[in-house]
């Protein structure tokens, strides 16, 4: 909230989506959201493949979505209790194509142009952070994807 309130006067007036510590968003709504975008943040707890369904993700067609940003892998004592119930009624394939890089080759694979992810597990300040300084560099400064994504690396 504080990061769509500090960047209003940029482009979040047309931003659209869930905020999900106010309700979980439903499979209808993370496709419409992820076929009607030209850019899509998620900032939430565990995998972002585990919150969608694998067999309605690969039927979609997302080329419009120009930047996706998952800002994911990160664990509490909730989530994790979540995600081992949920993991016992997957395959090891299932659980595999959850993890980063499987999940960026997939979302290539729908159209998506540019990713930008965690590759390992992560605190929610650090991914603030992260989000911090993802919106400063791309909407206050303008600078590209590829510069922005050096500079978290540095």
């Amino acid at each position: 909230t504080e990061i769509l309130e500090k960047y209003c006067d940029l482009f979040t007036l047309q931003w659209q989506g869930v905020i999900g510590n106010i309700r979980v968003p439903s499979q209808a709504e993370w496709e419409q959201l992820l076929t009607n975008c030209s850019g899509f943040l998620f900032y939430g707890m565990e995998r972002f493949m585990s919150h969608v369904l694998l067999n309605r993700l690969v039927a979609m067609n997302i080329p419009k979505c120009h930047l996706m940003i998952l800002l994911d892998l990160v664990r509490s004592k909730q989530s994790y209790q979540r995600i081992t119930n949920s993991d016992t009624y997957k395959s090891c394939l299932r659980i595999a194509i959850e993890r980063p890089t499987e999940s960026a080759a997939l979302l290539s694979l729908t159209g998506v142009r540019s990713i930008i992810a965690n590759q390992w597990y992560t605190t929610l300040q650090e991914n603030a952070e992260r989000l911090e300084t993802l919106s400063e560099n791309l909407l206050s400064i303008g600078r590209t994807t590829g510069q922005t994504v050096r500079i978290l690396q540095t």
